[in-house]
């Protein structure tokens, strides 16, 4: 394995890190560990928040969060993972946005760091100390970063923006009662 390369040593702590931090907020929504809502309460809180159908907007950011994180965490499947985790980040963001960009405020920096985050590892690749050095980097090929990326970047896109649209459109009026 020859001796041990700071880069390398750097990116397993910052895989690791990042991987196990996403993967807990994952499972608060997916599992509801660490005072998290579970899957219900995670429907709820995403339609109140505009992402409908609720429930599959919960199970896809906490698989983004959850598995994402895991995989990072891991150095597995690397892209993929970097990819999955800056998705579910960028439907994050689009929520704190309208409260600026300090996460006292309310605002959209943690979220947007760990998408940031996310997304640099992804790119980078894993390093030597990883699953992914181990298999070959099979699933760490230049092609699967492009389509990771443009796939997640394509879904975040539509999910965000069909959340702003029904945002922006006035609510229908409720049809008058017959007598």
């Amino acid at each position: 394995m020859g001796h041990p390369n700071r880069r390398d040593l750097g990116l397993l702590v910052l895989r690791v890190g990042t991987g196990a931090v996403l993967a807990a907020h994952g499972t608060q929504k997916l599992l509801g560990w660490f005072g998290g809502g579970g899957i219900e309460g995670t429907t709820k809180a995403m339609e109140a928040m505009g992402f409908n159908p609720g429930r599959e907007s919960a199970i896809a950011a906490g698989l983004g969060e959850a598995g994402g994180g895991v995989l990072l965490a891991l150095g597995l499947a690397t892209p993929a993972a970097g990819a999955a985790a800056a998705g579910a980040m960028a439907g994050a963001v689009s929520v704190h946005a309208p409260s600026g960009f300090f996460a006292m405020s309310g605002g959209y920096e943690y979220p947007a760091f760990l998408g940031f985050t996310a997304a640099a590892i992804g790119i980078t690749g894993a390093g030597r100390y990883s699953l992914d050095h181990a298999t070959g980097h099979v699933l760490d090929r230049p092609w699967v970063v492009v389509t990771a990326f443009l796939g997640t970047a394509i879904a975040a896109a539509a999910v965000v923006g069909r959340r702003a649209a029904q945002q922006a459109s006035p609510e229908p009026e409720p049809a008058p009662e017959s007598a």
